[in-house]
């Protein structure tokens, strides 16, 4: 008793003679350490009592866990992680416990899961609600989300395609020939800003139709901007919160939905039918009714237009930025493009088709190599909803509804097993024959199909490529957003010839920051308008 009374004594003797701020440091500092101290005992605990889970990448603080880490580079920490645990391992990520499934039977085991094993909705919903509106995509239930996915499809058709490149095409042109950006024989720019621009027009005016793309200026794409910014990985737990960026994200979205509502409106004033054009969406979706006979509300179709208008451009935009810095590296490939065009479709360059940009094999090669590479989205998320089993070569485990589960189809891309010298950007290698083509096993090119509700698609998860996911959630604009990119790519390769600025070599970092990934800070390009290579219209 006496010794510890000493100690009390003495304990408090140093409490009553030390200034405020030390005893404020020291008690911050045994709270962190107490804290880094339980999360260290929880996870050797973890690795005792829950051996049927994946093996959890050890972290410092519980909460943030390896949110920081996967947040500055996800292929890096997947690939550091993937060496020491393998395939399947959990991690926190945001407070949640998320297992990662990478390699072909990992994107398989996620991509083509049960919708009573595995849930989008839950994981999306408050990232993409605020952004879109309500009562549309991951705002409602599966069944009504497939069903809205049939009613887009009205617009990514081929015979839709087919008119879309003139339009895509005419966009480009005019843009180059009036942006800032592009004036006189050669200057340099900003290639992010300028791509984002180029993809809204073309998404706009092409899935869209003339009335919308006409209410599109560069004041209607800063308000884009900043609902882009609604995909702020914050916003997976924080989408009320009020900062900044989600107050501009509200404004955005509130003036991009009363847009459309106006345009809605003319359209139910207007009494002469024929100005709905035949490949029109606005038209198409007032006029969609749901399986139980409700028509489309109003207010629905206006935010599936924001909705499909985002899906157009943003993941086209991040990929066209990544094709113009990747081009800029090798004026090789720009000079094999136009030589492609001209030696297929004529010296004299005739104006771009959809059945002519079939025929360009290194043109739809280079949006390919761009897309392994640099896919927008790198990781796939959903909640488990009843336990999941994942088997891998030395173990089963069993991951539990307490966690989400992540696919990440860029990993595979990257692997050396199927892709030779894997880093390398190198649009060639899809060349039959070639020696640093896809070597892996052999796949099918009539892979099963399945009807989630919204026409056949590809079920199959097997490929190494999958810029646009596989299952249920497989991106509809697939096929849409290789016909925009390709016109894009071919014309620019007409316009321009682009190169690095002096101090960069290679291609800037990649910015992880978002949902979708894109080129880091300001990424110039120096540009030479091309002589002699005048279309005919």
């Amino acid at each position: 008793m006496g010794l510890l009374s000493t100690i009390l004594d003495t304990f408090d003797t140093l409490i009553s003679t030390q200034p405020t701020w030390i005893l404020c440091l020291a008690f911050a500092g045994f709270s962190i350490t107490s804290i880094v101290l339980y999360s260290v005992l929880d996870q050797m605990l973890f690795r005792m009592r829950n051996r049927n889970e994946p093996p959890l990448v050890f972290h410092w603080f519980p909460g943030i866990g390896s949110t920081i880490s996967y947040g500055m580079d996800p292929f890096v920490f997947f690939s550091a992680c993937r060496e020491k645990y393998g395939d399947t391992f959990t991690f926190i990520l945001l407070g949640k416990k998320t297992t990662v499934c990478l390699g072909l039977k990992g994107n398989e085991t996620i991509l083509n899961a049960k919708q009573s094993q595995v849930n989008a909705e839950e994981v999306y919903t408050p990232l993409t609600t605020p952004v879109f509106g309500k009562d549309v995509v991951y705002d409602c239930n599966n069944a009504k989300l497939m069903e809205q996915k049939k009613f887009v499809k009205f617009g990514l058709t081929t015979e839709a395609f087919r008119s879309y490149v003139q339009l895509i095409v005419k966009e480009v042109d005019d843009f180059v020939a009036r942006a800032p950006a592009f004036q006189g024989q050669k200057g340099s720019c900003s290639i992010c800003p300028a791509m984002a621009e180029i993809t809204l027009y073309t998404a706009s005016r092409s899935l869209q139709g003339k009335e919308v793309r006409e209410k599109f200026d560069s004041t209607f794409a800063e308000l884009y901007h900043h609902l882009d910014q609604g995909f702020a990985p914050i916003n997976f737990m924080l989408p009320w919160a009020p900062l900044p960026h989600n107050r501009k994200r509200d404004f955005a979205q509130k003036k991009m939905a009363e847009t459309y509502m106006e345009i809605i409106r003319e359209r139910k004033r207007a009494e002469n039918s024929e100005k709905v054009r035949e490949h029109d969406m606005t038209g198409n979706l007032m006029s969609s009714v749901y399986k139980d006979g409700t028509p489309v509300p109003d207010h629905e179709v206006a935010h599936m237009m924001i909705a499909l208008l985002m899906a157009g451009q943003h993941s086209s935009s991040s990929t066209s930025s990544w094709i113009m810095l990747r081009l800029a590296t090798r004026p090789d490939i720009q000079e094999d493009l136009l030589e492609e065009q001209k030696r297929v479709l004529g010296e004299d360059l005739p104006p771009l088709t959809y059945e002519n940009l079939q025929q360009l094999p290194l043109n739809a090669q280079v949006v390919k190599e761009t897309l392994r590479l640099h896919a927008p989205i790198h990781s796939v998320i959903r909640k488990v909803k009843s336990p999941l089993t994942v088997a891998t070569p030395t173990k089963s485990y069993t991951i539990p509804t307490s966690h989400n589960v992540l696919s990440a189809p860029g990993v595979t891309a990257r692997m050396a097993e199927y892709f030779p010298d894997p880093m390398l950007w190198e649009p060639h290698r899809w060349d039959e024959g070639h020696s640093l083509a896809y070597n892996g096993p052999a796949i099918s090119e009539k892979e099963e199909q399945i009807d989630y509700g919204y026409g056949l698609v590809s079920k199959g998860a097997s490929s190494p490529y999958l810029p646009f996911g596989a299952g249920r959630h497989r991106c509809i604009g697939e096929q849409f957003a290789y016909v925009q990119l390709g016109a894009i790519t071919a014309t620019m390769v007409r316009k321009l010839k682009v190169r690095n600025p002096p101090n960069r070599k290679g291609i800037p970092a990649t910015d992880y920051s978002s949902l979708f990934s894109r080129p880091y800070g300001h990424a110039f390009v120096e540009w030479e308008k091309r002589q002699g290579t005048t279309e005919k219209v």
